[in-house]
């Protein structure tokens, strides 16, 4: 891979190391609320120019596009062939890039039922600390000697480089879906997800908030017939159930816009992510519960140690997603060996601290 676009990225890198600069990678700029703040001092590290598909090959499900690609338009390219990113990426705006939808690693709806970001991962192409290009993993999916390197880059928040091209499995959009409403308390409805979850049933996502259970079934057209006769519920129109799915993945359905009004006015948003047999947890707000259980969101003005604390007693941990004070930082922090191993990483790839430094951990 090699162009003008590219050399810029390097001559940039380049200079930054020889000046002992800092960089700030910038893509589409949507997900700059998420994370620490970056060193106020670095510079901008425009990837928009790094762009376009570079390979796509639908009869092998694998699809290869550069970091600045627009999301909206390697979607759009896979849905001409009947195929989709099934992990869902949310696009909080639309100058979403490829590069920020993996080094963020979020995942929609589906996230349960499909798997997350990294788990798409093929292969990617990465600028290190040293101006270096680097290159891991491939294009199919037994392709991994030693370390999987290429899936540590998701959720990484650019500190380890500057991502430039990434390969991805796609998948078929599914031939049937439908979307049931159920009735029932949060309680209730975390036991049934975790017995659903147990059985054969083709359930893709779920999302309980104030007394109703929305579900979704997605496969093959017997199978979510036959799981609609099991569960019931009432059936939510396509159209209606197509613009609740989208609402609730782009973070712009009835909660989320309650939660940035709550935001406004000195709340936080969390985002808990705990076992998906955990029972309601106990706190004052605003909540929503996704993936079966395992992702709780919270809007409330409580101090972040009482929300971590909820969150650990049930073998989780909290992220601040949304708030305008972050002195407790946005992450939960990490214990030794995990902090060992982040800074490790962090200096074998970024020796001198060049990249979004402070973006995932503070001072990293």
């Amino acid at each position: 891979m090699s162009d003008a676009a590219l050399a810029r990225l390097v001559d940039q890198v380049q200079t930054a190391r020889a000046q002992r600069g800092r960089l700030n990678i910038v893509g589409g700029g949507t997900k700059a609320f998420y994370g620490e703040p970056v060193d106020a001092e670095a510079d901008p590290l425009e990837l928009r120019s790094l762009s376009g598909i570079s390979s796509y090959e639908p009869s092998e499900l694998v699809c290869t596009a550069r970091a600045g690609t627009p999301l909206a338009d390697l979607e759009a390219a896979l849905a001409e062939k009947g195929q989709c990113l099934p992990f869902e990426p949310p696009r909080f705006g639309a100058g979403g890039t490829v590069g920020g939808m993996v080094c963020a690693g979020l995942a929609g709806p589906a996230r349960a039922a499909v798997g997350g970001v990294r788990d798409y991962v093929l292969g990617a192409t990465l600028l290190n600390g040293r101006a270096e290009l680097l290159s891991f993993g491939g294009t199919v999916m037994k392709n991994v000697a030693g370390y999987d390197l290429s899936r540590v880059l998701a959720g990484s928040m650019g500190i380890l480089g500057v991502l430039c091209e990434v390969s991805l499995k796609v998948l078929p959009v599914a031939p049937a879906s439908l979307t049931l409403r159920l009735e029932m308390d949060q309680a209730t409805a975390l036991k049934r997800l975790n017995e659903w979850g147990g059985q054969p049933l083709p359930v893709n996502a779920s999302a309980w908030w104030e007394g109703l259970l929305v579900l979704r079934l997605s496969g093959a057209a017997a199978a979510v017939r036959a799981a609609f006769e099991k569960l019931g519920g009432e059936v939510i129109d396509a159209p209606l159930a197509a613009g609740f799915w989208q609402g609730l993945r782009d973070q712009r359905d009835e909660f989320f816009l309650g939660a940035e009004r709550a935001v406004a006015g000195g709340a936080g948003l969390w985002r808990l992510s705990v076992p998906q047999v955990a029972p309601p947890l106990a706190l004052a707000g605003e909540q929503l519960v996704e993936w079966g259980g395992a992702q709780r969101w919270l809007c409330t003005p409580l101090p972040a140690a009482k929300v971590r604390e909820a969150a650990a007693s049930q073998g989780g941990h909290a992220t601040l997603f949304r708030g305008n004070d972050k002195r407790a930082g946005a992450f939960t922090p990490l214990k030794a060996p995990l902090d060992r191993i982040h800074r490790d990483l962090k200096t074998a790839f970024d020796p001198e601290g060049i990249f979004n430094r402070g973006r995932l951990v503070p001072g990293l």
